[in-house]
């Protein structure tokens, strides 16, 4: 067994596109529109499904916006340079909304940004 994707549901499908394909550099892998349920799933990652998990990002038609609630905590990215990734992700308009640096509480880089629709991603700083 192994995870396949998750999913998060978007207010406005071309603007999470843009965030996760144009500031987070993942590929739009697969696109379905469903219109007797008027919804549109896309599914985007850094490499094929076969490969790895992806995120899926649905769309409801008629739901122009979602609260990220309380239960739900974040998705986590591996990069070489959690600096450079936070500068990286600032130049093409994300928004870092904490800086890389030490975990509190340990060594780890660790970087936070947030997606259009508030879901949080960490930058975790992989080394070698």
């Amino acid at each position: 067994m192994r995870i396949l994707h998750t999913m998060l549901r978007v207010g406005d499908l071309d603007r999470a596109l843009a965030f996760y394909t144009e500031v987070l550099g993942m590929h739009l892998l697969r696109r379905q529109d469903y219109p007797s349920g008027r919804f549109t799933l896309a599914f985007v990652g850094y490499g094929p499904e076969s490969d790895g998990a992806v995120l899926e990002l649905t769309h409801n038609w008629d739901t122009p916006s979602y609260e990220p609630g309380t239960g739900f905590g974040h998705l986590a990215i591996a990069v070489a340079d959690a600096y450079a990734a936070c500068e990286q992700i600032k130049a093409r308009g994300g928004k870092v909304v904490r800086e890389a640096g030490p975990m509190k509480h340990g060594t780890t880089v660790i970087a936070f940004v947030e997606d259009p629709d508030g879901y949080k991603i960490e930058l975790i700083e992989k080394k070698g």
